[in-house]
């Protein structure tokens, strides 16, 4: 059994994501799953519940009809969008109780997740002209092996987190205290979760700076969106600078005056998400 693999059995022991988020994405790839299907798994968790007719009744969508059912709620904003609200709220309530070190803090992770998360979806949607579902998912798991090392391995991981400061790359120091990084628990974790392959690889390779990566991948929007967020101080780890591949830079470069609109509608995205999940 690998480091990996270790740490990722303890963890569950402990806890992992609630069983509302492995079932809705198991539903999704099941092309025999029906709407109440998904009613019965969204029953399961009233808060999320509250957050999907909150949100379906807000003038995001600007319903003229108030929805008060779960299966009419899921019709209007989508099954993936649904999958990733239980996600979301999943990892935000994984970040309640703030760690005691001076070094991490579980609220500023999250915050760098949901940045991320929400920077992703817009540079697929404005920049690429995607799907914006896969790239938020993976914008708000990308880190998740953090939380696990934090949470199993607290003093090996604070070290690494020491280690790093502000230059080179966490993965590195990882490997070096715990022998492996969450980079690779992530990628582990989402096969077990069964999420899309693109995730799966763009969890595992998001720190791994290639001139070969697409900047339309998912990896590519995952790797540009920690670094636009990280220019607003939405860093993982105090102080960290997140670092591109110079194909991507030369991208940004590129399509300037595209990312320029972006990065300056950014923040307002960011304060509406925030709202959403405010309680």
């Amino acid at each position: 059994m690998s480091s990996a693999q270790k740490l990722i059995k303890k963890y569950t022991a402990i806890k992992t994501l609630p069983h509302v988020v492995t079932r809705l994405s198991r539903l999704i790839n099941n092309d025999n799953a029906t709407m109440k299907d998904f009613e019965d798994v969204i029953k399961m968790d009233p808060t999320l519940v509250v957050r999907l007719l909150r949100l379906v009744n807000s003038p995001f969508y600007g319903l003229r009809q108030h929805v008060d059912s779960i299966s009419r709620a899921v019709a209007f904003i989508g099954m993936r969008n649904l999958q990733n609200m239980a996600v979301t709220d999943a990892m935000k309530n994984l970040f309640q109780k703030e760690s005691s070190s001076a070094i991490f803090s579980r609220k500023r992770l999250w915050l760098h997740c949901a940045a991320v998360s929400i920077c992703s979806k817009m540079l697929a949607e404005r920049i690429f002209a995607i799907n914006g579902d896969n790239p938020y998912l993976c914008g708000i798991l990308h880190d998740f092996g953090l939380i696990v090392e934090e949470q199993v391995a607290e003093n090996d991981f604070l070290e690494a987190c020491k280690a790093c400061g502000t230059a080179g790359s966490i993965p590195e120091y990882e490997r070096q205290f715990l022998d492996t990084d969450h980079c690779e628990i992530g990628y582990l974790m989402t096969i077990d979760w069964e999420m899309p392959l693109t995730i799966q690889e763009a969890i595992r390779d998001h720190h791994t700076l290639s001139d070969d990566t697409d900047p339309a991948s998912l990896t590519g929007i995952l790797q540009i969106a920690e670094y636009i967020a990280g220019q607003f101080d939405y860093t993982a780890i105090s102080g960290s600078i997140p670092q591109l591949a110079p194909s991507l830079i030369f991208h940004l470069q590129e399509n300037a005056d595209e990312y320029k609109v972006l990065i300056d509608d950014f923040p307002e995205e960011m304060s509406k998400a925030m709202e959403i999940y405010a309680s």
